[in-house]
Formats: structure tokens, C-alpha cells, sequence
């Protein structure tokens, strides 16, 4: 049987939701411009009903106020963070493409290679053959020889420039993604402290959403929330749970209160992947020393958009068969010979079989043998031809003695692939230094081969005209490795890396041979041919020869165009590429933005749906009070004038 004040009961725990609502709704209108809120909303249910023990059963006993709790939906949020995955690693991209194109442009107001090319090969070129012979006119051919030069030293340095700038942004993002980790974990922690004993920790939630939001932009993530359960009574809700995060396709970063951290380290010399690569790109390592997989086709991000930027190679990665081991005797520090083990691989794909294309490095590095890494210190290229005129391109790494390599070299390696650096399916900065190194030492080598042919005003063979500054010293490459042989012979050349050969000519180093910049006059720019000692000299212009060469791809083909059309063989990658970026940054910002919109129509506040709201619960906590109003009249009259 209820009390005689249980009405009164039932109208005071109306009052206290009605009072929790309009508490809820005041918190709500205060964060209506707070950036992550999720709108509150209270949790109720009908009170247990009492039985009485009357006809008609049960009797009411009012309103239980369960929780407050945030209105969210994890479906928008995961799909939010898969839609900002992709949008942080093309805005990286349009970025730095956008960088590309203004350093390759040559539209009138920046003077680029078209210009500077036209210059020494119509303007220049014109002036020497209309007069061979005047040494003022040769002196200004071969300035503008400098100028192109200097075009590509300069390029070389912004590129350069640019990856270093992505190599500092790389490590910037590291260290934003250990900051992310650590606050994840206090939350997680906080939040558990919370719940446990009983209410939602909204607020902190919030917070651990919001993060989210900035790490899903970084690299890709994936989060599972599991709840914690009694181990003596699993049915019983504990309130913890244990939130995880892993990042960059499934690698931990977040168990509840632990998390892991990462960092960067500077590839030594001994490491370098590339030539064209600057010194210090850093790796990623977790902190116990484990290395983070950053060329994983799901880390996504930023991170994903600054890697292959920085290490983008067209998928033109160094790979080849073991076809054979060896030993090769090698000067030490202190100049004894030391016995090394080598390593040959026979390679297949074009840009390999080139030395011109080649952009393996020169301070030695890592090899993958059959899925097992070895250092190297140096390398010879061979290129080797049957009697039938067919062609065999190999080469032969010497690696590095057993400071660096704890495991020995061993036959079972032939025939497994070997590999160096990794394959990245982009177009990013080694990519575009590896291009202008292959012009610069074909359209070199083939000007050179013309232009040492000819005579000059001393009546003698002229120099070659292009080579490379010597990084150790002020001399100049002289290019006397540069092998030349016959396809239909059987014969074996190599190339060894230290070998003057125009391997050694990059964007960076290439220059006009001092020599001619100080006496003009021993540019050949003339035939001899001598048909009889007593007629003595019979001239023929050789200058010729180097127009056709530089706008017939005949004679000079590079990527299937003539040596004049690099420039538009070039931008016609950047230009995709950027173009691809930017056509991806918009559409995965429309699609974030629409994604974040139908989140927040769920989970955000809407001022006037809380306005109607607050009127609502006002009315609800107006009524509750008129009822305890009511019942309290009905009380006194009970009290006071019935004298019960």
C-alpha cells in the first residue's frame, strides 16, 4: 500500500528531470559555438511501478533520470576520419606540386629552361656560324652554355630545397602524432576513472573525438573501444572500456593509458637510397626500435602525401636477379687489403640497363638480398655482349665489411631478387632530379662527342665543352670513362662507380669546362678533313651538327622527344600531377565537409531546436511544481482539517 505522499514523490522526481533537462539544455545553448561539442540529452525512464495490491494493479512512481549522455554516431565519425585521411595527403601534394610548377615555369615572366635553351642553341649557335672564326661571338655562345648550366644548378637547389623542406615537415608530423598519443592516453585514463563510477564522461569523450579528427588528417587510424568486463561476473557492466588506436594500416599506437611513441632518424651516408637524395632524410622508428612501416600502401594522411613527395621514384626502383657471389680485395683505413664479398644482380628493366638513368647511390647503402638486408659500399655497372650482338646488363655491389653486415654472404642467395630503396607508385622529388640528371648527361655526352670532334683557332682538337665540378676539389670531370663499344661484338664493359664516366655528371655539378670560359678560342667549332698535306686545311662547320642534334630526336631522344622538348616533357608530368592533387583535395574536401555535416546534424546543436527544447523542459518543470503545489493543498486539508 503507497504512502499517503507518494503522489508527492512522484511529482519531486518529475521535478528533478525536468530540472536535469533544462540543465542539460543550458549546457548545450553555452557550447553551441564550441568546436567537437556533442549535444546532451537526458537519459529517462519510468520508475519501477509499485504494486498495491488494487483492481487495477500497479501504480506509477514517477520518472528515473538514468544518465547524460552525448548524442554521437560513430558511423559519420569513421567515415569523416576515412574522407580527412585522403584530404591531408592531396593537400600536401597540391602544395607541393604547386611549388614544382613555379619553380619549371617558363611563361614570360620566370625565364626558364625553354628560353635559356633556345638562347644557346638558335641565338648563340647563329651568331658562331655566321662567324667561326671571332672569338667575341664564340665567348658569347659559350656564356649562354653557362646560363643553361647555372639553370639547372639552380633547379637542382630548389628541388633540393623542396625535399628538404618535406624531409623537416615529415619529423613535424611525427612529433604531433607522439603528442596526439599521450593526450589520447591521459583521456583514456580519465575517462575511465569517470565511468566507473557511473556517469558518462561527455566532455573528456569529446575531447578524445576531437583528436581524432586532427590524427585521422596526419594518417590513416583505426580506433575499437572494448568494454572491460568483471572476471567473476561478466554479465556484470563495469563502466571501463579499453580504447585503442593503430595508425598507418593497423600499427599500435594507443592501448588504453599506454601508448607508444615515434621517431626520427637521420639516414647516415652508408644509407642513402637515391644519388640525388640530400643528406639526413629521416626514417621513422618506434622508440623501442622497431621500424614504422612508412611506405605502407594504407598509411595514409599527410604522412602518406610528405613521403611520396619525398621519395616518390615512379616506381623506377633499383631491382634485379643474384646471379652470382664473390670476393673482391678492398683498401681499408688503415691501407691494408681487405677481402669483401660481392654480390652480382642482372637487371632487366630500361632505366637500368642505362647509365645515364642510373641514380643509385654513391656512398654506398642497403641492399635487399632474398629478404635479407645487407650494406654495400660500392658498385660497378656491366653491360656485356654474346656474339650474337645481345645484350646482358648486370651489376656488382661490394659489401661492407662485418661492423655493419652481422650475417655472411651465402650461396643460397642466387637467383632470389634483389632490391634497393622502395617501390613508390609516385612522381615526387627524386623522380624530377633523376629526370634532369638523364638529360643533362645524355644531351652532355652527345654535345661533347660533336663538339670534340672539331678543330680549333689553334688549329688543334677542341676540348669537350660540358662536364662536372668535382664535389672534393676545383677540378673538373674529363669524362675519360666513358666507354664507347660495338653492339655486334662480343665484348664486356664496365663502369665502376668511382670511374670518371658521365655518371658522375648531375643538374648540380654541370658546368662548361673552365678552360673554354677562359680562352674561347679553343671551342672547335670546325671540320678538318685532309685530302692532301699541300692544300693543308679544308673547313666544314661542325655547328650544324649540334642544332640538328638538339631538335631532331634522332640524333637525341629523351622520353621519346628531342633534347629541346624537356621542358614540356617535364611539366607535362608536374602539371598532372598537380592537377590530379588538386582535382583530389576538392573533391575529398566536398565530401569531408558533407560527411562533418551530416555528423553534426546528429551530434551538433541546433539553436533553435534547444530553444524549443528549453520551453519544453520549463513547462515540464512548471507542471511538476504545480503538482507538488497541488498535492501540498491536498495535504494541508488532509492534515489540518480532517485531523488525520
Amino acid at each position: 500500500m503507497p504512502s499517503q505522499f507518494f503522489g508527492l514523490n512522484i511529482a519531486y522526481t518529475g521535478l528533478l528531470a525536468s530540472n536535469a533537462a533544462l540543465n542539460t539544455t543550458s549546457n548545450n545553448i553555452a557550447n553551441v559555438q564550441t568546436n567537437g561539442y556533442s549535444r546532451q540529452q537526458v537519459v529517462q525512464q519510468a520508475s519501477d511501478a509499485l504494486r498495491i495490491f488494487q483492481t487495477y494493479g500497479c501504480a506509477g512512481a514517477g520518472v528515473d533520470t538514468i544518465a547524460i549522455e552525448r548524442i554521437r554516431d560513430e558511423f559519420y565519425d569513421r567515415k569523416f576520419w576515412s574522407a580527412n585521411t585522403s584530404l591531408g595527403e592531396y593537400e600536401i601534394k597540391e602544395y607541393y606540386m604547386d611549388q614544382l610548377q613555379t619553380y619549371f615555369a617558363d611563361d614570360g615572366v620566370s625565364i626558364g629552361f625553354k628560353t635559356i635553351f633556345d638562347r644557346f642553341t638558335i641565338n648563340g649557335l647563329q651568331e658562331v656560324l655566321k662567324a667561326s672564326d671571332v672569338t667575341a661571338a664564340k665567348k658569347q655562345y659559350i656564356g649562354y652554355g653557362e646560363d643553361l648550366t647555372e639553370y639547372f644548378n639552380g633547379m637542382w637547389a630548389s628541388l633540393q630545397k623542396v625535399q628538404k623542406d618535406v624531409n623537416q615537415e615529415l619529423k613535424l608530423q611525427v612529433d604531433r602524432i607522439n603528442s596526439i598519443a599521450s593526450e589520447i592516453a591521459a583521456l583514456n585514463k580519465q575517462i575511465n576513472v569517470i565511468e566507473l563510477s557511473g556517469p558518462k564522461a561527455n566532455e573528456l569523450r569529446d575531447r578524445r573525438t576531437l583528436l581524432l579528427d586532427e590524427l585521422s588528417k596526419i594518417v590513416d587510424i583505426e580506433t575499437q573501444e572494448i568494454p572491460v568486463v568483471d572476471a567473476n561476473n561478466p554479465e556484470r557492466e563495469t563502466g571501463a572500456h579499453r580504447f585503442i588506436v593503430k595508425i598507418g594500416g593497423g600499427q599500435l599506437l594507443v592501448n588504453d593509458s599506454d601508448f607508444k611513441q615515434l621517431e626520427c632518424i637521420a639516414r647516415p651516408s652508408y644509407e642513402k637510397v637515391n644519388q640525388t637524395d640530400i643528406d639526413g632524410l629521416y626514417d621513422i622508428y618506434w622508440t623501442n626500435g622497431e621500424k614504422f612501416n612508412m611506405y605502407g600502401r594504407n598509411l595514409g594522411g599527410t604522412l602518406q602525401g610528405l613521403v611520396e613527395m619525398r621519395d616518390g621514384n615512379n616506381s623506377e626502383q633499383f631491382t634485379g636477379t643474384i646471379t652470382g657471389t664473390g670476393k673482391k680485395d678492398v683498401e681499408d683505413r688503415d691501407g691494408n687489403m681487405v677481402s669483401h664479398d660481392t654480390v652480382t644482380v642482372q637487371v632487366g628493366r630500361e632505366y637500368l640497363q642505362d647509365l645515364n638513368k642510373c641514380n643509385l647511390s654513391d656512398t654506398g647503402g642497403v641492399i635487399n638480398l632474398g629478404n635479407q638486408l645487407y650494406y654495400y659500399d660500392s658498385w660497378s655497372y656491366t653491360c656485356s655482349y654474346d656474339a650474337n650482338g645481345e645484350p646482358t646488363y648486370s651489376y656488382t655491389f661490394v659489401l661492407s665489411d662485418s661492423e655493419l653486415n652481422d650475417r655472411k654472404l651465402t650461396n643460397d642467395r642466387i637467383g632470389k631478387q634483389a632490391s634497393i630503396g622502395k617501390s613508390i607508385d609516385y612522381q615526387g622529388i627524386p623522380y624530377y632530379m633523376k629526370q634532369m640528371n638523364e638529360w643533362v648527361r645524355t644531351y652532355a655526352q652527345k654535345f661533347n662527342d660533336i663538339i670534340s670532334s672539331g678543330y680549333n683557332a689553334y688549329n688543334q682538337q677542341g676540348p669537350i665543352m660540358f662536364t662536372g665540378k668535382k664535389n672534393t676539389s676545383n677540378e673538373q670531370y674529363t669524362f675519360d670513362a666513358a666507354f664507347r663499344y660495338d653492339k655486334q661484338t662480343n665484348g664486356t664493359i664496365t663502369v665502376d662507380v668511382t670511374d670518371d664516366s658521365y655518371y658522375k655528371l648531375t643538374a648540380e655539378n654541370f658546368s662548361v669546362l673552365a678552360a673554354l670560359t677562359e680562352d674561347a678560342d679553343l671551342l672547335g667549332t670546325e671540320k678538318k678533313v685532309v685530302e692532301d698535306e699541300s692544300v693543308g686545311k679544308a673547313q666544314y662547320d661542325i655547328l650544324t651538327e649540334i642544332k640538328v642534334m638538339s631538335y631532331d630526336k634522332t640524333k637525341m631522344s629523351f622520353r621519346g622527344s628531342n633534347a629541346s622538348e624537356f621542358l614540356q616533357c617535364i611539366l607535362s608530368d608536374v602539371a598532372l600531377n598537380a592537377g590530379n592533387a588538386k582535382t583530389f583535395c576538392s573533391n575529398y574536401t566536398n565530401i569531408s565537409k558533407s560527411v562533418d555535416n551530416q555528423r553534426i546534424s546528429i551530434s551538433g546543436v541546433d539553436e533553435d531546436e534547444e530553444a524549443i527544447n528549453l520551453v519544453k523542459y520549463q513547462n515540464g518543470y512548471n507542471l511538476a511544481s504545480k503538482m507538488i503545489q497541488t498535492l501540498t493543498e491536498v495535504y494541508d486539508r488532509l492534515i489540518l482539517e480532517t485531523g488525520v
